[in-house]
């Protein structure tokens, strides 16, 4: 990975106070080139061209990275969900456009995606909470959609948590193995779009069906 020759990494933009931003960033580069244990913090304050001592005038270590760096990506995500849900068209069609947005995010974000999923939380201890808070806001956000797109809610008391349980089970699975380069393209097989689309609409019908009288 090549230093930064300009912008907010180098040393100009250190002494007027953006270090923090920069080592953020170059967290989030070398999470998407070599994935979320391939560098130390001795990298990143190589990268962007400091001391590894001044790193910890922002971070009290690596993980404390780590975790600025997933929470900056969740962040991103949720922003780009709620425009999903905000654009045109039906609920379902806004609903599975937000699927799509999940999927699109994981592809042009590797590195803020990467951090989301592996990075450990930690509380204002230093130490990993039992949940992390963006983990019940990305959950939270799943069912509040289903509930707006669905406001009859669903047939045989299907809870609305366990859909959205399943469609994040799908979008996340089909992003990892879309970027893990494990799923299978080709002529006549179907894009990872077509796959979450097809798949969120299985769900939903299956949630929406009558139970047998």
């Amino acid at each position: 990975m090549r230093p930064w020759r300009s912008g907010p990494s180098d040393r100009r933009g250190y002494h007027h106070g953006n270090l923090k931003e920069a080592l953020i960033e170059a967290a989030r580069r070398f999470i998407a080139e070599r994935g979320i244990g391939g560098f130390t913090l001795v990298d990143a304050a190589r990268l962007v061209g400091v001391s590894p001592a001044a790193l910890y005038r922002h971070f009290r270590g690596r993980e404390a990275l780590l975790e600025e760096v997933a929470e900056r990506g969740f962040t991103e995500l949720a922003a780009r969900l709620a425009r999903a849900l905000r654009g045109p068209g039906t609920p379902l069609e806004r609903f599975t456009r937000m699927g799509e947005a999940y999927l699109t995010f994981a592809e042009e974000e590797p590195g803020y995606y990467a951090a989301i999923f592996e990075a450990r939380p930690l509380g204002p201890d230093g130490c990993p909470p039992v949940q992390a808070p963006r983990d019940r806001d990305a959950f939270g956000l799943l069912v509040e959609a289903l509930r707006n797109t669905f406001p009859d809610g669903f047939s045989a008391g299907v809870d609305p948590r366990f859909v959205a349980l399943e469609v994040w089970a799908l979008s996340h699975g089909i992003a990892t193995l879309a970027a893990a380069g494990r799923l299978p393209t080709g002529p006549g097989l179907p894009t990872k779009y077509d796959l979450l689309r097809a798949g969120v609409l299985a769900m939903v019908h299956g949630a929406t069906a009558r139970a047998p009288g």
